[in-house]
Order: structure tokens, then C-alpha cells, then sequence
């Protein structure tokens, strides 16, 4: 498991408030306010991978504000990136206003003071997210290019801004099943996605070191071919050509950072997901060859082929082992 969990209900309600503010400032420096502080509900999950620090969070209407004293005071090289999920914010940053909404990514500088509140001066529900905070030095992009960034909402629900904010939320989702151990791997893909998200915002992809950008054209390819497995047409050719690069790179990308062909990543996708259909008993009405085509399998014989291939019983014996073992568990 990576990181540790933190919710006000560990203390008493009159100490909530106090409790979240100094939890806070573990990661963000900053004064709070709170219509809600006599009881005030919030928890976060708090993941140390390597440099880089990822904290999913929950937390009833708060302002949190930097002065510029304090923001001199307190500098200590970071800047902080936040996807928001739930809720609405408006930041004050760097001489400028802005409001973001769900899947919303915006980037603050530390060093520098904000104001970030609720639009609706706290009138709303909670408010979920993501917060991200890493050194300043970790970014191949020099401040002064990144401050017409500061402040300003950054897309988060296309391109590199949607692969980031789908990694961060899977790592919470997959958290209890991570291992101290994935935790600098993880955090340098973090690191690679941010970068290449701003990079590309400011039209700076040439800064990027070479293996950061054959990581995030991966995790591009991969997303892509996720979202195209039902697809009998998807081929290594068809990948390619979507991402405007040649046969021979998309292989060489490939070859030295997923250690699979291409051609083996379509169809371990395809057949994940046929095998999980086949153990849905909401499922269990579907004709096997209606979920091998679902999946990008035109053919039943060579859906049922590569099946037993991949685990070792046809797709009618797995599901009728799948559907008996889940029946026995209830």
C-alpha cells in the first residue's frame, strides 16, 4: 500500500478545523478560512512518491490564502499543481483571476501569493481533487516561461491533461495495491505528464528531455488503444498513423519502453476485458461470440483460440468456473 490516510473524524469536531489546517501545511503553507470550522469534515490520502507528493483530497468549502510576506517567509522551491474533480474554485494568482471547474488542472507557485476560495463563497458541497506539489528545479522549463502558466486553467479533459488527471486518480484508486517500492517510478510519471502538459500549453515540447517524451507518447499510444479495442480495424498501422508517426517508431517506442509489441498490447487489452465481461453475471445472457466481437474479435474460433492460449480454458469453461466460484462466495 502507498500513503496514509488522514480524515478530521480522527479528532473531536471542536479541533477539526485546527487539525486540517496543520495537515495542510505538511504540503501548502497557508492561512484558512472555513464557514464550517466548528465541525469541519475532511480527509486526505497522503502519497510520497520519491520528490514528487500526491495528496487526494475531500474537504467541506475552505479558503486557503497566501500573503506575499508569508509566501517570501515560506519558500520552499515547490510548485503546486491541482486537478480539480468536485466543485467549483476561483484563484487569485500572479495578478489574475480565474474559476475552475471538475477536471479543471491549474498551477501555483508557492513562492508567490493566491487566494483560492469557493465561487459560491462556500455555499456548495464538498470539494474533491487532486494536489500535486514538486520542486521547482524538476521541470526542464525555465520559471519565467512557466509564469504565463501561474493561475490559469489548464484542459483536463483531452490530451495530456486528461492522461495526467487519469493517472492521479488511479493511483488513489490503486493505492492499497501499490508497494512503497513503485513509489519513485510512479512519481517520475507524474513528473513526465506535468512536464509535458505545460510544455505543450506554452509550446515548448523541444525542452523536454527525450525520455520524457517517449514516455508520454506511450502513455498517449496506450490510452488510445484502450479506447479503440472494440475496434476489429485497430492494428499497429491504424496506431500509428493516428499519432503521426511511422510504423518503425511506433515499434522502437514500443520495443524499448513497454517490452511488448504492439500487436501483443491489443490483444492482451482485448482479452482482459473479454475475460472480464465473461465473469459478469449481470452478463451471463450475453452469447460468447457477442462478447468476443464487443472486444475486437470478428471471428469466434479465433477469439476461442487465443483465449485458451492466454488462460488455458475456452471461454465457455472459464466463465462457467467464474459464474460457480462467485456463486459459492456469496
Amino acid at each position: 500500500m502507498i500513503g496514509t490516510v488522514f480524515h478530521t473524524r480522527e479528532v473531536p469536531a471542536a479541533e477539526r478545523f485546527d487539525y486540517w489546517r496543520e495537515l495542510v501545511g505538511r504540503t501548502r503553507a497557508s492561512e484558512m478560512s472555513s464557514p464550517y470550522a466548528d465541525d469541519f469534515q475532511a480527509e486526505m490520502r497522503l502519497m510520497e512518491l520519491g520528490p514528487v507528493t500526491v495528496w487526494p483530497t475531500s474537504f467541506l468549502p475552505a479558503r486557503y490564502r497566501m500573503s506575499s510576506r508569508r509566501a517570501q517567509r515560506t519558500d520552499d522551491g515547490m510548485y503546486h499543481l491541482t486537478l480539480l474533480l468536485e466543485g467549483e474554485l476561483t484563484l487569485e494568482h500572479v495578478g489574475g483571476t480565474d474559476t475552475f471547474g471538475p477536471c479543471d488542472l491549474h498551477l501555483v507557485d508557492d513562492s508567490l501569493p493566491y487566494d483560492l476560495r469557493p465561487s459560491d463563497g462556500g455555499a456548495s458541497g464538498r470539494v474533491r481533487g487532486v494536489g500535486v506539489d514538486f520542486p521547482k528545479e524538476l521541470l526542464p522549463l525555465a520559471p519565467h516561461r512557466l509564469r504565463r502558466v501561474l493561475g490559469r486553467g489548464l484542459p483536463g479533459r483531452e490530451g495530456t491533461g486528461a492522461l495526467l488527471g487519469g493517472f492521479l486518480t488511479g493511483l488513489e484508486q490503486q493505492a492499497a495495491a501499490l508497494r512503497p517500492d513503485d513509489a519513485p517510478r510512479l512519481g517520475a510519471v507524474v513528473l513526465d505528464l506535468v512536464s509535458a502538459l505545460l510544455a505543450q500549453t506554452l509550446d515548448a515540447e523541444s525542452a523536454l528531455p527525450p525520455e520524457s517524451r517517449r514516455q508520454v507518447l506511450l502513455r498517449q499510444i496506450d490510452a488510445f488503444i484502450r479506447e479503440n479495442l472494440h475496434d476489429p480495424e485497430l492494428s499497429p498501422r491504424v496506431v500509428a498513423a493516428a499519432h503521426h508517426i511511422s510504423l518503425s517508431h511506433l515499434h522502437r517506442v514500443f520495443e524499448d519502453q513497454a517490452q511488448e509489441t504492439v500487436a501483443a498490447r491489443i490483444r492482451r487489452g482485448r482479452l482482459e476485458n473479454a475475460r472480464r465481461d465473461l465473469e459478469d453475471p449481470a452478463l451471463r445472457g450475453d452469447p460468447v461470440y457477442g462478447i468476443a466481437a464487443r472486444w475486437g474479435f470478428p471471428r469466434a474460433c479465433g477469439f476461442s483460440r487465443a483465449f485458451r492460449t492466454a488462460y488455458g480454458l475456452s471461454p465457455r469453461e472459464h466463465r462457467l468456473r467464474a459464474l460457480a466460484e462467485r456463486e459459492q462466495d456469496v
